[in-house]
C-alpha cells in the first residue's frame, strides 16, 4: 500500500463510492484523457492529475456519480421503447432523462449535488449554447434540460449558458411550464416521467402527431404503448415502424422542416413508393434501380466544398512517422491481436468452405472415392466408385470498411478499430475478397475555412454544412495489404480525429463502391455516435446532420445494390440502420466485425 500514489487511492475510494451509489459491486472506475464514458460496468472519468486539485477531483466525482446514478435509476429498454423518431425530439427526450436521474442524486445528497455541478460545467464548456448569438442558434435540448434542472433541483443555470437559455426561456416556459411541475412529481417513476416528457415535447411542437382516421375508439389514447398499437393498426404508409420510434409518428423532419409537398408525400406513401426522402423504418425492399437514381439533394445544403479533401494516408505524414505510429499500434494491442486473428481465421475457413469445390459421387470415372474402397475390394468391376469435382459459384466481392475518425473515438476505440480493420483486410485478401479501408473526419474544429468564408460572406441564414471535410483513404481496394499496412497507424496520430459528418461520408464511400466492377458490394460502417459538427449545428436546426444521415441510409437500403451493415460502439445505431449491431464494450469490436461479415456471406 505504501507504493500507492494519491491518484491510486482516490481511484479506489471513487470506485467504492460508485459501487455503493449504484448498488452494483461490479463497477470499475478507470481514468481517461478522452471524453468521459460508460461501457457496461466500466466508468471512464477524467484523470484529475497527480496533485488532485479540488476542482479536477470534483469533476471526476461528478461524472462517476452521474454514471452510477444512471446504472441505479435508468432502464435503457424502457427509455428506448417509446423514444420519438424526430432527431430534435429525441435529443430533448434523452437530455431530460439525464436530468431526471441526476436530480434524484442531487436532491438526496449535498455532496453529489456539488460534484454534478462540476461535471455540468465541463459539459457546458463544449456546448453550442454558450456561443449562441440569437434564439435560432440555441440548441433546444440544452436549454430545455437546464431549465428543467433548475426547476427540479433549484440549481441555477451555469453562467456560461445563462445568456443562451434566457433567449428561449419565455418560449419554453409558456408552452411547457405546467409540464415541469408534473415532471417534478414523477422523478422516482421512469415510466410516468417518460410519458409526461413526451407530452411536454408535443406541447413544444417537437413531436407532431397526425390524426388517425381509423380505430376511432383509440383516438383519445395518450399512453405511449397504446399509441404504438394505434399507429400499427391505422397507418397504411407501408413503413416498418420500430418500437423505439412510435411514441409519435411524424414525417415532416426537424424544426427546419421539409416542404409541404414532402409532407404530403410522406402521408400518402405506399409500399411501392420510391421517394428520395424516405424516413427511417421503410420496408427493407431493394428494387433493382439504376445507380443514376441517386438524388441530387436530400434537403441538405453545403455552404462550400472548396476546402474539402479526399486524401491518402501517406499524404498526411511521412513514411518514418507512419512506421513509428504503426509500431505504436502493434505494441498497444498485442493481446487483442491474437484474439482477433483467431476469429479472422474462423471467417477465412467459412469463406473458403463456400469457395471450395463440391463433389459429385457415384460416377463412372474421375477420382477414386475413398469411402467406396470396401465396394472396390468386394466388387472390383463396380463402375460407380468415383467422384468428380464441381465448381461452386462464389460472387466476386468487395468490402469497404468506413471508420468514424471523430474525436470521441480517440484512445482505445480507434486503436481497436484500426487493428481489427487490418486483420480483417489481411484475412479477406487471402480469400480473394478485395477490401477498402476509409476514414472520415473534418480538417478543423468548429468550421475551419468554410466558416471563415461564411463569416466573410455576411453570415447568410441556414448555410447548411459548415466545415471542411477530410475523407481519408487508408487502403485502396486494389492495393495489396502489405503496402497499406503502415497507413493504418495514421489513426494513432495526435490531432487527426476531429468532428464527424456521417451522411456525406456514407455517400462518398457508397459512390466509390458503385464504381467497382465486383458483383457484390458490402459497406460496413463503424461509428461511436451520431453526426456532430458544432459549426454546422450552431447555425442550422438541431437535427440537421442526423436527418441527412437517416435519408442517405434509407436511400441506400431501399434502392442501392450495396449491402449496408453498421456497428455502433456504445451508440445505438439500430435507430438508423436496418442491419446493425450495437456493442457496449469496444473489446468486442473485432469479433463483431467478423461475425457480421460472416453472416452476410452465409445469407447467400
Amino acid at each position: 500500500m505504501s507504493d500507492e500514489s494519491p491518484a491510486d487511492r482516490f481511484k479506489s475510494v471513487l470506485t467504492g463510492a460508485s459501487r455503493a451509489l449504484a448498488h452494483d459491486p461490479e463497477i470499475e472506475v478507470n481514468w481517461t484523457a478522452d471524453a468521459p464514458s460508460q461501457s457496461g460496468h466500466t466508468l471512464r472519468v477524467p484523470m484529475p492529475g497527480r496533485s488532485l486539485p479540488r476542482a479536477a477531483a470534483m469533476e471526476a466525482r461528478g461524472f462517476a456519480d452521474s454514471f452510477a446514478l444512471k446504472l441505479r435509476h435508468h432502464n435503457e429498454a424502457l427509455h428506448a421503447r417509446n423514444a420519438p423518431a424526430e432527431p430534435a425530439a429525441r435529443a430533448c427526450y434523452d437530455a431530460v432523462e439525464l436530468v431526471r436521474y441526476e436530480a434524484l442524486g442531487a436532491n438526496g445528497y449535498a455532496g453529489i449535488r456539488g460534484n454534478l455541478d462540476a461535471a455540468m460545467t465541463v459539459r457546458m464548456g463544449a456546448d453550442p449554447i454558450t456561443r449562441a448569438a440569437n434564439a435560432e442558434d440555441v440548441p433546444v435540448q440544452a436549454a430545455l434540460a437546464l431549465l428543467l434542472r433548475e426547476r427540479l433541483t433549484g440549481q441555477p443555470v451555469p453562467a456560461g449558458a445563462s445568456r443562451g437559455v434566457d433567449m428561449v426561456r419565455g418560449w419554453i416556459e409558456e408552452r411547457a411550464g405546467d409540464d415541469f411541475t408534473a415532471l417534478a412529481d414523477s422523478l422516482d417513476d421512469q415510466k410516468a416521467f417518460q410519458s409526461l416528457s413526451l407530452d411536454m415535447l408535443r406541447h413544444l411542437e417537437l413531436i407532431r402527431v397526425e390524426p388517425q382516421d381509423s380505430q376511432p375508439d383509440d383516438a383519445d389514447d395518450m399512453d405511449g404503448d397504446e399509441e404504438t398499437e394505434q399507429d400499427e393498426q391505422g397507418d397504411s404508409s407501408g413503413d416498418e415502424q420500430q418500437p423505439a420510434e412510435m411514441a409519435a409518428d411524424a414525417r415532416q423532419g426537424d424544426e427546419q422542416g421539409e416542404s409541404e409537398s414532402e409532407a404530403e408525400t410522406s402521408d400518402e406513401t405506399q409500399e411501392a413508393d420510391a421517394g428520395d426522402d424516405g424516413e427511417e423504418g421503410m420496408l427493407p425492399v431493394r428494387p433493382n434501380r439504376p445507380w443514376t437514381d441517386l438524388p441530387e439533394s436530400f434537403d441538405y445544403k453545403i455552404y462550400t466544398q472548396a476546402f474539402d479533401e479526399v486524401i491518402g494516408a501517406t499524404e498526411l505524414c511521412d513514411e518514418d512517422e507512419l512506421a513509428r505510429l504503426r509500431a505504436y499500434l502493434d505494441a498497444q494491442l498485442k493481446g487483442l491481436q491474437g484474439v482477433v486473428t483467431k476469429l479472422a481465421n474462423r471467417l477465412q475457413r467459412r469463406l473458403m468452405a463456400q469457395q471450395n469445390r463440391s463433389w459429385d459421387f457415384d460416377q463412372e470415372e474421375g477420382m477414386l472415392d475413398a469411402a467406396r474402397l470396401a465396394r472396390v475390394v468386394v466388387s472390383p468391376g463396380h463402375s460407380l466408385s468415383y467422384k468428380i469435382e464441381r465448381d461452386v459459384e462464389f460472387k466476386d466481392t468487395i468490402v469497404t470498411l468506413l471508420i468514424d475518425n471523430s474525436g470521441s473515438m480517440r484512445g482505445r476505440p480507434i486503436s481497436i478499430a484500426a487493428i481489427s480493420a487490418d486483420v480483417l483486410a489481411r484475412t479477406l485478401e487471402r480469400c480473394g475478397v478485395k477490401t477498402e479501408i476509409l476514414g472520415f473526419t473534418t480538417r478543423a474544429w468548429k468550421g475551419g475555412q468554410s466558416r471563415e468564408a461564411w463569416l466573410a460572406g455576411g453570415k447568410p441564414q441556414h448555410p447548411g454544412r459548415l466545415n471542411d471535410l477530410r475523407h481519408i483513404v487508408y487502403k485502396k481496394a486494389d492495393e495489396p495489404w502489405r503496402r497499406a499496412r503502415r497507413n493504418l497507424g495514421l489513426m494513432m496520430r495526435e490531432g487527426l480525429l476531429k468532428e464527424n459528418i456521417d451522411g456525406e461520408a456514407l455517400l462518398w464511400a457508397h459512390t466509390r463502391l458503385l464504381a467497382r466492377p465486383e458483383d457484390r458490394r458490402i459497406l460496413m460502417v463503424i461509428s461511436d455516435g451520431a453526426p456532430v459538427d458544432d459549426s454546422t449545428l450552431s447555425v442550422n436546426s438541431a437535427g440537421y446532420l442526423e436527418q441527412h444521415l437517416r435519408r442517405v441510409i434509407d436511400w441506400i437500403e431501399r434502392q442501392s445494390p450495396v449491402q449496408l451493415v453498421a456497428i455502433g460502439i456504445g451508440h445505438d445505431v439500430t435507430r438508423y440502420y436496418r442491419r446493425a449491431v450495437t456493442i457496449m464494450d469496444v473489446e468486442q469490436l473485432g469479433g463483431t466485425m467478423i461475425e457480421q461479415l460472416a453472416g452476410l456471406f452465409e445469407d447467400d
